[in-house]
């Protein structure tokens, strides 16, 4: 296959744009992409959550090397997510059951579908507990004779636990390892996933040395953060999910931290460099009001995981909203059947935070409003009727007590 120039500059994309880390080398697997050779390239999800637009980067990846014509494979983890990442966590993650993992997953393919080009050939999705719950206890064995405890004890989240005098579950070992053993059951070339899973990915790297004499990529991408520094995920910093109604994804998104603006462009969409690097420099300047680069990106994604009319008339219901204040016609319902009994409960429950320390700080800066009226009392009791609650003058959502 004869790699044109055009071809040379959409390797380079994919190998730097938003790029973490590439193991064991940027320049080695550049150089494989060049020779033409195709390659079989796998990123997994757990399904403990919905899919949110962090996800959509490695998806985003996923489809730039399927555009290139390599073969690519979603694998749904739905044993890995039964025993839960330890990664990032500072305490043992409660087991899901096979059921709680079913659901999670139910509507995973039509949102990847999103981004990935399901009508071709070169992608298929796969379950990890097809092959794993056939492994016998002298296989088990076997693949834990391929690595130490003292490695896997590197971890900081382990250690961090180690000082606190928190508990590690021998399950949260053994999660690498099945992760490692899903690289080799596939023999992959490529794995893709974000910097936070770096262990994980290069564990099945080893693995796959190990058993197969084979060399697999890890190609590690970007977080996107708050302005905490918080990534983006199912439990943790901003929250946006794949299947947000359009004008919930935009007022989401019009919420994200001035700071985080070009890493939103660079990671979630497809805008040229050209116009990030101008983007970057207004924002640097002060010469443009970051409000108008985040509707515009705001619009960009929202077009990209609905449509541009869609996106177009959630910009219209923002402008009505934040600009000549008036309540939106639409306002999403939520049933509680646990009603909670504090304001900052309440925030919690309507989903406008993500933490109680989060929502704490909401209302007692007065962003929090009741029915209209603004409160700052954290403690301020909540009537058991159905009520408004809105953050700022985007998010609004109603609760209402489940008979």
């Amino acid at each position: 296959m004869k790699i044109t120039e055009a071809n040379k500059k959409t390797i380079h994309k994919i190998l730097t744009r938003g790029v973490e880390n590439v193991y064991p080398s940027k320049e080695a697997l550049e150089k494989i992409l060049l020779s033409g050779k195709k390659l079989r390239i796998y990123n997994g999800i757990d399904p403990t959550g919905k899919l949110h637009i962090g996800h959509g980067v490695v998806l985003k990846k996923l489809r730039q090397f399927q555009d290139l014509g390599h073969e690519i494979i979603v694998l749904i983890g739905d044993f890995t997510a039964r025993i839960g990442d330890p990664t990032d966590k500072s305490a043992t993650r409660q087991k899901l059951s096979k059921q709680e993992v079913s659901q999670h997953s139910r509507d995973y393919k039509k949102l990847i579908g999103k981004i990935l080009d399901l009508k071709k050939s070169n992608v298929r999705f796969l379950h990890n507990e097809k092959w794993t719950n056939k492994l016998k206890p002298e296989d088990l064995l076997e693949l834990a004779s391929y690595f130490t405890v003292s490695r896997l004890l590197e971890r900081d989240m382990f250690q961090n636990r180690i000082k606190e005098g928190k508990e590690i579950g021998v399950h949260e070992f053994l999660y690498p390892i099945f992760q490692a053993y899903d690289s080799v059951t596939m023999d992959v070339d490529i794995e893709i996933g974000g910097n936070d899973q770096t262990f994980n990915m290069l564990a099945g790297r080893t693995l796959l040395k190990k058993i197969k004499n084979k060399e697999k990529f890890v190609l590690t991408t970007k977080l996107l953060t708050n302005s905490d520094g918080k990534k983006m995920g199912k439990t943790e910093g901003v929250k946006i999910n794949l299947d947000e109604t359009p004008i919930d994804m935009y007022g989401k998104l019009m919420a994200v931290p001035d700071s985080s603006i070009v890493d939103f462009f660079t990671l979630c969409t497809d805008e040229p460099e050209e116009e990030i690097q101008k983007i970057k420099k207004l924002l640097e300047t002060h010469s443009s009001n970051p409000r108008d680069l985040k509707m515009k990106l705001a619009r960009t994604i929202t077009e990209l995981y609905h449509s541009k009319e869609e996106a177009t008339k959630a910009e219209q219901h923002f402008i009505n909203v934040f600009q000549k204040k008036e309540l939106p016609q639409q306002i999403n319902m939520r049933e509680l059947k646990s009603w909670p009994t504090t304001l900052v409960s309440a925030v919690i429950s309507a989903n406008l935070a993500t933490s109680i320390s989060e929502a704490r700080r909401f209302i007692e800066q007065g962003g929090v409003k009741i029915d209209g009226q603004t409160e700052k009392n954290p403690n301020a009791p909540v009537p058991k009727k159905e009520i408004t609650i809105s953050r700022g003058k985007k998010l609004f959502i109603r609760l209402k007590p489940k008979k």
